[in-house]
């Protein structure tokens, strides 16, 4: 048989619970947050100060112009209730602004990128310029590249040539982001300032630098050779970086892409001049190799960097 002492004390504990729960009540806030719970105050009245809490971080939430706004104890997160078993759990849920934070951070984490502009980061197909012309066969063909991809990886990449300052690099580094959200690695490379950077790193006491630089350009799934023809022309940086990693891309059919302000026929001239001399042979079997990798296009447009 229960106590009466038990009874009182338990009779004065409800009584407790209601009075905190009437109190928190009076806030219009905290009313409103409770009632789309949909659970009895029997329950309810047991996590007063925990339902308080989460009232004020949901409101937060609700006006919350983004997150370095964010009002909350943990950024990015509310503490929401959930009912269990006549029972409420208290958990973190992510905000909308987290939650897109994260998918771009996703998406940027799969591109690698390698001495170029920070503006190629946020590339997006929504803020490409479309109003010339000029750059529609390219757009369309890159668009088209992500549906085929999406079936099937083996596909040829693209030369894209054309004028200094036409967004050759930006639209096809938009067309990686979109592939990156669905998890695709990508890999762009400013290729001067790569070449310089391995060859530093070859020189180096620790070669393993170089190695997994090199690897990973040679082997990740989508690659762009950024401003191919810019850089200053060795046997070395030619003959035994370039065309081995364009040879294996080849065998193993990962789609490779390239820019460049020089057609093939003059990039051709471009690397036959090195030290030694004009070497015409050498520079045809590159030639060779992104003509298997690619499809050409030449896309002459608004120089939109003045």
């Amino acid at each position: 048989m229960q106590k009466v002492s038990d009874k009182f004390k338990k009779k004065n504990l409800n009584n407790l619970l209601d009075e905190a729960y009437d109190e928190a009540l009076k806030d219009d806030n905290f009313k409103e947050f409770v009632s789309k719970l949909k659970c009895k105050r029997e329950i309810l009245k047991k996590y007063t100060s925990l339902l308080e809490e989460s009232a004020l971080e949901y409101y937060h939430c609700k006006n919350c112009p983004g997150l370095m706004a964010c009002q909350n104890k943990i950024t990015g997160y509310a503490k929401l209730p959930k009912i269990y078993d006549n029972s409420l759990e208290f958990s973190y849920k992510p905000c909308k602004y987290k939650k897109k934070y994260d998918k771009n951070e996703l998406k940027h984490s799969n591109t690698m990128l390698f001495n170029v502009p920070r503006e190629i980061k946020e590339a997006s197909f929504k803020n490409v310029y479309k109003t010339d012309k000029n750059r529609y066969n390219t757009i369309l063909w890159l668009t088209e590249f992500i549906k085929k991809y999406k079936n099937d990886a083996h596909q040829k990449g693209l030369y894209l040539c054309g004028n200094f300052g036409c967004g050759k690099t930006y639209l096809i580094a938009a067309m990686f982001n979109e592939l990156a959200k669905d998890g695709i690695k990508s890999a762009i490379v400013f290729w001067p300032e790569f070449l310089n950077s391995l060859k530093a790193s070859f020189n180096s006491l620790d070669k393993s630098e170089f190695s997994k630089k090199y690897n990973y350009v040679k082997k990740v799934s989508l690659l762009l050779i950024d401003d191919l023809g810019a850089e200053s022309v060795t046997s070395w940086a030619r003959d035994e970086i370039l065309c081995p990693l364009l040879q294996y891309r080849m065998d193993e059919k990962l789609p490779t892409f390239f820019t460049s302000n020089l057609n093939l026929e003059t990039l051709e001239n471009h690397l036959a001049i090195t030290a030694k001399g004009d070497e015409i042979i050498k520079a045809g079997r590159i030639i060779s190799r992104i003509k298997q990798l690619t499809e050409y296009q030449e896309m002459i447009s608004k120089n939109l960097r003045k």
